[in-house]
């Protein structure tokens, strides 16, 4: 994934399993394949590519970049971080770099779903929940009337207890029980320290629901622990079992053994600007794996450790797109280019991958970019600006589909949803 798209644009391409082939879950006695999933196996496939770059061609110079989305968004913040001189741009989407506390997130969410026979949700009831989010928020927070995504989800203040109650004994589609109740009210609130409350990572994001990789995926027993549990059984052992985890004291063995060489959380990339690197990022606002709450959170500590958002910003931006999810798709106008898509838009503005270029190789910072829907027969399709945080695009009136009536405008920065410090090791 990934190479593709780059040949299209003219790159030489390289790619890299991270040491976890042929699976992940294998690995719980190789700790040495822990460190090349956390950073060395994405360093040493740069040093080997640009190696047989410059044999092959035997360029005078060339500009290296790093495009990659969720675990992608990992390896990409880890080669700032760790790797400052490797790449001249780099684009991070919806990266699970908090990994260890990602995997936290994914777990409290199963353990919610699993946590009683009647406290799992149907489809259909998430589809309820989501269709009732956005009655309430939906146009509201500087979208247009009638999207079925959220602007700004951090305007929306949606209290589940509104939501139609069953009656006792009764269940269905169209109403929530009261164990179903507690639950989505632990999913919105986020893993905490069950002895201090000391918040782990960001709540499910609401308008994200009924999204890929949402609840109705993290609470399957026959695929979500055997595609997301693997570090537990890392540090804990092969007979980890999911419904006995203390999100304390276990959290923290997890943390001992693997936070220092899974986790991309450092914020000072002064290395990495002074070298004159350009890091993009951008997040799914409607993404349910990685909440964009931690991703904002991120950028926030970036930009502070830089000397505030006007130094930061010279070298890196974020740009929060309404309605995506998981790094690509959604109900919202979401296709620029990025991982996972095969598409090569037209022109710069539309190619969040080419703006990166033209920022890292002319010094022409992106403000915003034009997104696409993926058209639908019998439909247009729509195109929408996303804005370099902590601008988000105000609709103005007029056709919807037309990017020429949104404006950007700013918005509040920061999220209410802030891991304690301990979690961010």
């Amino acid at each position: 994934m990934g190479m593709v798209e780059g040949l299209k644009r003219g790159f030489a391409v390289a790619n890299t399993d991270m040491g976890t082939a042929p699976d992940i879950n294998g690995i719980a006695d190789y700790p040495e394949r822990w460190i090349d999933f956390g950073y060395r196996a994405t360093h040493e496939m740069t040093r080997v590519a640009k190696d047989l770059v410059n044999a092959f061609y035997k360029p005078h110079s060339f500009y290296a970049y790093f495009a990659g989305c969720s675990t992608g968004g990992q390896q990409a913040l880890a080669e700032a971080q760790r790797y400052p001189r490797d790449y001249d741009g780099i684009l991070a989407g919806d990266p699970g770099h908090n990994r260890t506390h990602v995997s936290t997130y994914f777990l409290w969410n199963y353990a919610a779903l699993n946590s009683a026979p009647d406290a799992k949700l149907s489809s259909g009831q998430w589809s309820l929940v989501s269709h009732a989010v956005l009655a309430h928020c939906a146009g509201k927070d500087g979208g247009a009337v009638g999207d079925a995504f959220l602007t700004d989800p951090r305007k929306c203040h949606f209290d589940p207890t509104t939501l139609p109650a069953c009656k006792a004994g009764k269940s269905g589609d169209e109403c929530i029980t009261a164990p179903q109740l507690k639950v989505l009210q632990r999913l919105y609130s986020g893993p905490v320290n069950s002895r201090t409350g000391e918040r782990i990572y960001a709540g499910l994001t609401p308008g994200s629901e009924s999204m890929p990789l949402g609840p109705v995926m993290q609470g399957d027993p026959a695929i979500w622990p055997a595609q997301q549990f693997y570090l537990f059984k890392w540090a804990l052992g092969q007979d980890f079992v999911p419904e006995h985890f203390d999100f304390d004291h276990d959290l923290d063995r997890v943390d001992a053994r693997l936070a220092s060489e899974l986790n991309a959380n450092a914020s000072d990339l002064s290395d990495f600007a002074r070298n004159g690197g350009k890091l993009l990022i951008y997040s799914g606002l409607a993404d349910p794996a990685v909440p964009f709450s931690e991703v904002v959170n991120y950028y926030d500590r970036v930009t502070t450790s830089a000397g505030g958002p006007d130094v930061g910003g010279k070298f890196a931006r974020l740009f929060l797109v309404p309605g995506m999810g998981h790094c690509f798709g959604g109900p919202g106008a979401t296709a620029m280019g990025q991982p996972f898509t095969s598409d090569v838009p037209a022109t710069p503005d539309r190619d969040v991958l080419m703006s990166l270029v033209a920022w890292t190789e002319q010094g022409a910072a992106p403000s915003s970019l034009i997104v696409h829907s993926n058209s639908e027969p019998g439909k247009p399709m729509a195109e929408r600006p996303v804005c370099a945080y902590p601008a988000l695009p105000e609709y103005k009136g007029g056709d919807a589909t037309k990017p020429t009536n949104f404006k950007c405008v700013e918005h509040e920065r920061g999220v209410e949803q802030r891991p304690a410090l301990r979690y961010l090791n």
